[in-house]
């Protein structure tokens, strides 16, 4: 006996369920065709994930029940297809300013919806917040398709024991769990190895379907896989790409035992580079813009920007923009218009002395005595912010800031300057993996938009914001190196200062880095979103008070 799985790896848009209802009708009907006979689709996949506190509005969960029903519908005369469809369901209607509902999977077959599955375990940490929309569920679900048992699971259920046990007593002879679980570096292996652990525990095969594509700051990378009741990874989807996936259970007996293609796994480097293109691409394709510019100083951050942006988006969709001051330096300008023209992007030059000098001559009077210092810093960054907007309100474009984690965390950036945009593409990639991503960049051509894109002298050169003479940034800051395991530790780990200390930090560098992060807070509240890629980013998953004593 052979039962055909397909997963629907697919990248859905928030809020838009009837696009969401049609892409998995087309999976259906191609997934029926082929000889599937039980479809999975992600976590919610009807409403996207996560739809945050549109979950709270009755009128948002009536539309994701209609579309719920169109599915059913038109999927009626697939004869034997069985799909798992993720979905919110609204419960008895109660308190008017709070719509409870469940995180919820219906078997579909035949038109009518056969069983519904409530998420048992609601992640509350991180960037979940579930218990805020979500009514836990308690009971296992399991069916039959073609001979097989099969148990449902959502997402958080499978990192827990019991939802699986529980599936196992009543009856299931394979595991399906349907996810959306963001990205992060690691995630993948991490998701594999507890995974094992469920099958370990039940001694049941899993197969596991997972969301892609970008919403807001999160990714969801794909990466479907299947293990077999010994833990052996039996398949494995391509990762951050759309793709309905077949695996085929054989049942000997007792014995299940599972087929499909396995992809191998890639590196660090190539899952950080396909994330941040992935969070871009969606970003500015799901909300509409029709490309995105920036400005290109000759430095690494937006060199690296650049190159990401041209990955998502194509280079006729992108543009740059030079803004020179009286500081910048001859080699950063002749470095960015290379690189704008090795990326094939237009490229436009615009100085910003005259503009910086009138407004130091009407700030005069004001400043009469003073000696400058980083107001007049801040005022380059700013002017070239303002410009950068002026041509986004023009032309529709979306500015990216070019902004990374070292700066955001340490607050060397200017509000209303370098801050200002709608997307921060490398908001949490630390100054340190810039230079790494950079460098690899170079080193491989992904998606086909020109190899080695970055001039050498952009990597090599000393950092510098080049807003007063012969600035480096590490007249300001610790080495790069030092300050990026500071944070690592004390922001991504929790650890606290004394611990960091004696893993061999001087205690300045230590006090001085954790005292930037806990007085730069009101800035990182003004900042744009961007792509997490870290276990923690300065994001939904990083909430501390601005007002506040308290820094260990």
């Amino acid at each position: 006996m052979m039962l055909s799985i397909c997963t629907a790896q697919l990248n859905f848009v928030v809020g838009d369920m009837p696009g969401n209802a049609q892409k998995i009708i087309a999976a259906a009907h191609e997934a029926h065709a082929q000889g599937a006979r039980l479809l999975l689709t992600p976590e919610l996949a009807i409403c996207g994930y996560a739809a945050e506190d549109l979950f709270l509005r009755p009128a948002f969960l009536a539309a994701c029940d209609d579309a719920v029903k169109t599915v059913a519908r038109e999927t009626a005369g697939l004869n034997g297809l069985a799909i798992v469809l993720g979905h919110p369901q609204k419960l008895a209607a109660g308190d008017p300013a709070f719509s409870p509902c469940l995180n919820a999977a219906s078997v579909l077959r035949h038109g009518q919806i056969e069983q519904t599955y409530a998420k048992r375990e609601l992640p509350n940490y991180q960037v979940f917040d579930e218990r805020r929309y979500f009514v836990a569920g308690q009971s296992p679900c399991v069916f039959e398709v073609q001979g097989v048992r099969v148990g449902v699971l959502i997402c958080e259920d499978a990192w827990f024991p019991e939802p699986a046990r529980a599936a196992a007593s009543a009856g299931a002879q394979l595991l399906a769990v349907i996810n959306a679980s963001p990205f992060h570096l690691g995630k993948s292996a991490e998701r594999e190895q507890t995974m094992r652990e469920r099958v370990a525990e039940t001694g049941l095969p899993l197969v596991y379907a997972h969301l892609v594509g970008g919403q807001d700051e999160v990714v969801f990378e794909g990466r479907s896989f299947a293990l077999n009741a010994d833990g052996s990874v039996a398949g494995r989807a391509p990762g951050f790409k759309e793709k309905l996936v077949f695996a085929h259970i054989r049942q000997a007996q007792a014995a299940i035992k599972i087929e499909a293609e396995v992809v191998p796994e890639c590196s660090l480097e190539a899952d950080l580079w396909d994330a941040l293109v992935l969070g871009v691409r969606d970003y500015v394709g799901k909300n509409g813009f029709p490309g995105a510019l920036l400005g290109l100083s000759g430095g690494i951050d937006s060199a690296l920007v650049l190159a990401i942006a041209v990955d998502a988006l194509g280079a006729d969709k992108v543009r740059t923009v030079m803004m020179p001051s009286p500081y910048t330096a001859d080699i950063s300008w002749i470095d960015a218009r290379d690189m704008a023209e090795r990326m094939g992007v237009r490229h436009d030059e615009t100085s910003i002395a005259s503009q910086f000098e009138a407004f130091k001559a009407a700030l005069a009077p004001h400043f009469a005595g003073r000696a400058e210092d980083t107001t007049e810093e801040n005022l380059q960054a700013r002017i070239r912010g303002m410009l950068l907007m002026a041509l986004s309100n023009k032309f529709g474009a979306i500015v990216l800031t070019t902004g990374n984690k070292s700066e955001l965390a340490t607050g060397y950036c200017t509000l209303y300057g370098d801050m200002a945009g709608g997307f921060a593409p490398i908001k949490d990639v630390a100054k340190t993996r810039v230079f790494a991503l950079a460098r690899w960049r170079n080193a491989h051509d992904p998606y086909g938009t020109g190899a080695n894109p970055i001039p050498e002298r952009i990597i090599t050169r000393p950092p510098s914001a080049e807003l007063r003479p012969d600035q480096k940034d590490q007249d300001s800051l610790p080495a790069y190196e030092v300050l990026d395991a500071i944070v690592a530790r004390y922001m991504e780990n929790d650890e606290p200062i004394e611990s960091i200390i004696a893993a061999g930090f001087e205690r300045a560098d230590v006090e001085r880095v954790t005292r930037l992060i806990k007085l730069n807070e009101y800035k990182r509240r003004q900042a744009p979103v961007g792509v997490r890629v870290t276990r923690r980013s300065f994001g939904k998953d990083w909430r501390y008070p601005i007002t506040s004593k308290f820094r260990a």
